[in-house]
């Protein structure tokens, strides 16, 4: 890897070197490195479209790796790829995608990530995405998520975006069983013309199974954002979405729930809060000793901690 690359999958993934964990590290449209363990197996895709990440049943404990790095100017991409979670497995997977670019032609990524939780298994995924680099040409992310848990499944999912992105488009559909659990938070920063479109749409079908979908975001200058969110009660089940954001600037954001009730017992709540920074807060940190912009700097990265 060159700097660049090193320094973006610093930024996604908190490490340059996977060692020995089960990892797949692609940059500029090629697996640059990948490693397989006992009980993970990553696999190319017949048609050379992406991975099938098998992990075994009963594994516990271990991490998979599967960052993207982007650091030439032009290029866009799609990639599939299939986790496999085994029954009783308790795994964590770090993917995200990270794109420099110094040029002036748009590179994009865009990502479609299937998971097949088993039963009883448990899982937490963590995506980043992070962009930087000084041309013109736009930083573009797609991801893509497909989720289906079975019965007692339990999965958390984390996904980050602070910098550089300039248009995102991030998509999450679940089906969960009996007693499975889907946990989402999601954290966006958007500034300049940048704009973000989330999109959430889940079908609680198993008894007693349950969501919680929770978005903070911050939107500056003359940022778009907007939230979708569906959930689909069709068994006794617990759903709850929420979207708190702040406003800055001449920025736009939008919320905009949806939650159908087909069972007598499906019960679905939605909560979203817009607003801007509350004067108070800024007054209270001005008067020891910050600049208006440092005591807005603190307030944002307290709010998407």
């Amino acid at each position: 890897m060159n700097k660049n690359q090193e320094h973006l999958l610093r930024q996604i993934t908190d490490t340059i070197e996977p060692s020995l964990t089960a990892h797949n590290i692609r940059a500029n449209g090629k697996s640059i490195s990948r490693l397989s363990t006992k009980n993970i197996n990553i696999i190319a895709k017949k048609n050379g479209t992406g991975l099938d990440i098998i992990i075994q049943p009963n594994t516990k404990n271990e991490i998979v790796h599967i960052p993207v790095l982007i650091d030439e100017s032009g290029i866009e991409e799609c990639v599939y790829n299939d986790f496999y979670i085994g029954e009783y497995a308790d795994v964590q997977i770090i993917a995200g995608c990270g794109i420099h670019n110094d040029g002036t032609l748009a590179s994009r990524h865009d990502g479609i990530h299937t998971f097949h939780v088993g039963k009883n298994a448990r899982v937490k995924y963590m995506e980043k995405h992070y962009g930087d680099g000084q041309g013109h040409g736009k930083r573009n992310m797609n991801p893509k998520t497909v989720i289906e848990i079975e019965k007692n499944g339990f999965m958390e999912m984390e996904t980050i975006q602070m910098q550089g992105i300039d248009s995102t488009k991030r998509s999450t559909t679940a089906k969960l069983a009996e007693n499975a659990t889907l946990i989402v938070k999601e954290k966006i920063l958007t500034q300049g013309d940048q704009t973000a479109e989330t999109d959430f749409d889940v079908n609680l079908c198993g008894e007693n199974c349950s969501t919680n979908l929770i978005s903070r975001s911050v939107a500056k200058n003359a940022s778009r954002q907007i939230f979708r969110a569906k959930m689909q009660g069709n068994n006794k089940c617990y759903g709850h979405t929420e979207c708190d954001a702040i406003l800055m600037d001449q920025a736009d954001i939008s919320a905009i729930p949806e939650i159908a009730a087909h069972h007598l017992e499906a019960n679905l709540v939605h909560e979203a809060v817009i607003g801007k920074i509350a004067g108070e807060q800024l007054i209270k940190l001005m008067t020891l000793g910050l600049s208006e912009k440092e005591a807005e700097e603190q307030i944002i990265h307290g709010f998407l901690k």
